[in-house]
């Protein structure tokens, strides 16, 4: 028997997105490995699968993160 059960973190009025059960959550209900957030509304939590890949596009094409490039002289 567990002695402190664990909870989660966050306060309400805040939007999550679960990964895992692919739904939007106003205060996290799952855990935090299984959300992504905190977002200002429920629109935006919706959106989050598409604004994560919006933004690793963004970070796959920015030269700072190109690892297969040499270092510029300075």
């Amino acid at each position: 028997m567990a002695l402190f059960r664990r909870g989660t973190a966050g306060k309400p009025g805040e939007w999550y997105y679960c990964i895992k059960h692919q739904k939007v959550e106003e205060g996290p209900e799952c855990r935090a490995a299984d959300r992504l957030g905190p977002y200002a509304s429920p629109e935006e939590a919706a959106r989050a699968m598409e604004t994560s890949r919006e933004r690793n596009e963004e970070w796959r094409n920015d030269p700072r993160w190109r690892d297969d490039e040499p270092p510029a002289a300075g």
